[in-house]
């Protein structure tokens, strides 16, 4: 009973880091709000999303160490963005308000890195963390190409309520060198690989409390 007991609350964490990813992504992603810091919010947000796909979904990969289970994660992260982007649609807010991120490639190159390697950690950790930083900036930028210009829909629903902080002020085009995607891959990079490491390491502990 026990050990059915701790799967299930394995289960549960997952879900929760899933649901967690979904939030961060509302409040990384909203570039309606940010609008006139439009690049500068995408840099933050795919730096966030990278790292909670990364340390998410090596935690169910190395945890089930079936290779597949990291983008069976990132489908689960879609799906209920998906549904948060609903929700808010529902509400009178526009379509583009939430951008769903594109993850499920990112976390194929993981489930790769990890098939490829015959399931070896290390490996999953260097190369697949580093697959994820480099590569999801980059399909979040062609995914930000195909919906409505984040400024030209500010101005079709403007928010007089904004509070001082996020007052619009200065465009701030150019800032990061002009290139969001080259910066967001770099940090990402770096810093998935700790984050692949940390999901590994979840696996290590979450397998030591099932055997306490």
């Amino acid at each position: 009973l026990m050990v059915w007991l701790r799967r299930c609350t394995h289960y549960l964490f997952v879900i929760v880091v899933a649901v967690n990813g979904t939030l961060l992504t509302i409040n990384a992603g909203d570039y309606i709000f940010y609008t006139d810091w439009a690049w500068t919010s995408f840099v933050i947000f795919s730096i966030s999303q990278t790292l909670m796909l990364t340390v998410g979904a090596c935690y169910y990969l190395t945890f089930t160490g079936v290779p597949g289970t990291a983008t069976y994660y990132a489908l689960i992260i879609t799906v209920y963005t998906w549904v948060a982007k609903g929700a808010w649609f529902s509400l009178g807010y526009p379509y583009d308000l939430i951008v769903t991120p594109v993850w499920i490639p990112s976390a194929m190159l993981l489930d790769l890195a990890y098939w490829a390697t015959k399931r070896n950690k290390h490996s999953l950790i260097l190369f697949g963390g580093v697959l994820v930083g480099m590569s999801l900036p980059l399909f979040n930028m062609v995914n930000l190409i195909t919906i409505a210009d984040p400024l030209e829909t500010a101005f079709k629903y403007p928010r007089p309520t904004l509070p001082p902080y996020m007052t619009p002020i200065e465009p701030q085009v150019g800032k990061f060198y002009n290139s969001p995607v080259a910066l967001g891959a770099g940090a990402g990079a770096v810093l998935s690989v700790t984050m692949a490491a940390l999901g590994c390491k979840l696996t290590t502990w979450t397998y030591r409390w099932m055997a306490a």
